[in-house]
């Protein structure tokens, strides 16, 4: 088979023939400026939302779930949680973006039965006041979890690893 190295001179399996080379897969991470734009985005919505857990701290309950103890905490701890990934974001060096961009998915996604609660509730906040709106909300989760690892690399570096080939 037509195998090639990678840096530290361990063999690599080739890219499977199924597999076409694309623009996007040659570039997997796409346009820098773009991911720049999104990733800042990014830090902004995160800082706007960790402020406002202080700042309007009542208006976040209607994202805790009624089954999770302690709200308060919850609103406050989540608060803190944004406030530092907002910083991670911003400031975390290159070769520790893609890990940074794990951690925003794996938060994303970990607030996720907040919004559902929400929405399941109809318990209006934040100009959601129909259910449409709630279920928008639900609907744009994903579009944030994409977001994050897109814009740190997260995606593109887990897309580029390579499979090592034993030896023989």
């Amino acid at each position: 088979p037509d195998h090639h190295r990678d840096r530290a001179g361990a063999l690599l399996t080739p890219r499977p023939a199924s597999i076409p080379v694309t623009p996007a897969a040659a570039t997997p991470q796409g346009s820098p400026v773009a991911r720049g734009v999104v990733r800042w985005l990014l830090v902004a919505l995160l800082a706007v939302a960790g402020v406002g857990h202080f700042a309007s701290a009542e208006a976040f309950r209607a994202q805790v779930p009624t089954w999770m103890p302690w709200p308060e905490f919850v609103i406050a701890a989540s608060g803190v949680v944004e406030l530092a990934l907002a910083a991670a974001l911003a400031f975390a060096p290159v070769r520790h973006r893609p890990l940074v961009g794990w951690v925003v998915a794996a938060f994303f996604l970990a607030i996720f039965p907040g919004n559902v609660s929400q929405y399941v509730t109809g318990t209006p906040a934040f100009g959601l006041d129909t259910d449409t709106a709630r279920l928008v909300r639900l609907l744009f989760q994903p579009v944030l979890v994409a977001a994050a690892l897109w814009s740190t690399g997260a995606w593109a570096a887990w897309r580029s690893r390579r499979r090592v080939v034993p030896p023989e």
